[in-house]
C-alpha cells in the first residue's frame, strides 16, 4: 500500500472520483485512496447476514446515545477511533470470567470471593449466586470493583458442602457473560 505524505494535491481532498476511486481522510490526518466499492444489484442475504445486519442496527442505536458517556470519550483520545466506533466495537464484545479466586471462602459467612473480568471498555456490574447446583439458593449479591480487573463479594450467608457458584458479568452496553464455577 502506498502512503502519501504532504501531497498538496491531496490534502484535505475527500469523496469519489467518478466510479473509478475514494478519497478519504481518517482521524490522524491521513488521506486514504482506494477503488470505489462494487455491489451486485441483485444480491441475496444469508439468513446469518441478515441477522447480524439487524445486530449492527442494535449497535448503533446503542452508539448513537453512548458516544456521550465520558468513558468513551476518554479512550477515543488515545484511539485513532471515535468515541461513536468504540462504542459500537464495544456492542459486539462481551465481557470475559478470566478467573474465580475462593481461596479465602470455606463456606462461611463473611469470607471473600475474587473474581477477575475483563471487558475491551468496562466492565458495568459482577453478581455472584452461591447455589447448591438443584435450586436451592444460600445467597447471591454484587461485588464490589477491586484493582486490576478483580471484583470482590463478601460472603453473607453460610453455605453447605457441595455449594457452587454462578458468575455473571455485564458490560456498559448490556452483554452478558454467566460462568458456572466449582472449586
Amino acid at each position: 500500500m502506498a502512503k502519501v505524505r504532504n501531497n498538496i494535491f491531496v490534502r484535505g481532498l475527500s469523496g469519489s472520483v467518478g466510479d473509478q476511486f475514494v478519497v478519504k481522510q481518517s482521524r490522524d490526518g491521513k488521506t486514504i485512496i482506494s477503488n470505489s466499492p462494487t455491489f451486485n444489484q441483485n444480491r441475496s442475504f444469508s439468513a446469518a447476514q441478515l441477522d447480524q445486519q439487524d445486530k449492527f442496527r442494535d449497535a448503533v442505536a446503542y452508539a448513537r446515545s453512548a458516544q456521550l458517556l465520558p468513558i468513551y470519550a476518554e479512550r477515543s483520545k488515545d484511539a485513532q477511533r471515535s468515541s461513536y466506533n468504540l462504542a459500537i466495537a464495544d456492542f459486539f464484545h462481551a465481557p470475559e470470567v478470566r478467573e474465580v479466586d475462593a481461596s479465602g471462602w470455606t463456606l462461611q459467612a463473611g469470607q471473600v470471593i475474587r473474581v477477575r473480568v475483563l471487558d475491551d471498555v468496562q466492565v458495568s456490574q459482577v453478581t455472584l449466586m452461591i447455589h447448591d447446583g438443584m435450586g436451592e439458593v444460600f445467597e447471591q449479591g454484587n461485588a464490589t470493583m477491586a484493582d486490576g480487573g478483580w471484583w470482590v463479594y463478601a460472603t453473607t450467608a453460610a453455605a453447605e458442602d457441595g455449594a457452587k457458584l454462578k458468575v455473571t458479568a455485564r458490560d456498559l452496553p448490556g452483554n452478558v457473560v454467566v460462568l458456572d464455577w466449582e472449586g
